[in-house]
């Protein structure tokens, strides 16, 4: 119990220094750092399947595509800054309106959904439930990898071209 609790205090501690942190780059890394904790806790807890998830796609994946992002862009300056938030601001206008809108019209339709959930199988081994009983979660897996390989390479591509 004492080491869960451990694990929870570097988890709140690596997420406030992700937040408070004024660099992006620190703040991709200490995201990363965050998942990585949580995926010790998970494994901790006995959820073997999420907590490869959370490594793989979360640590791994997002944290690249982040870093990868950070490095490829350039600061803007004040006046850049505010020359762009003007011309955000002239091109959606609308845009609060039309969600206020939706909101309300989904607060109020009343629409039932009956979705329902199988029982959950008692799988102790993460193997087994990933190879065996879990064949979509593991090829959106797949899907969101390549997808993230392949926009990292585009944008190293395009930052060639320039």
């Amino acid at each position: 119990m004492a080491i869960n609790i451990t694990v929870l205090i570097c988890l709140a501690l690596a997420a406030l220094w992700a937040v408070m942190t004024r660099s992006l780059l620190r703040a991709a890394i200490g995201l990363a750092l965050t998942s990585a904790i949580l995926t010790i806790l998970m494994f901790r807890l006995d959820s073997p399947v999420a907590g490869v998830f959370e490594l793989s796609v979360c640590s791994g994946l997002i944290s690249v595509i982040f870093i990868s992002t950070i490095s490829l862009t350039h600061p803007m300056t004040k006046t850049q800054i505010v020359q762009h938030m003007k011309d955000r601001l002239s091109r959606f206008w609308y845009l609060p309106v039309v969600v206020v809108i939706a909101g309300i019209a989904l607060s109020l339709a009343h629409v039932k959904i009956n979705i329902k959930i199988p029982a959950p199988e008692e799988v102790k081994d993460a193997r087994y439930a990933l190879w065996y009983l879990r064949h979509a979660d593991l090829i959106g897996q797949i899907m969101m990898l390549l997808a993230g390989v392949f926009g990292v390479v585009l944008l190293f591509k395009e930052t060639k071209k320039k």
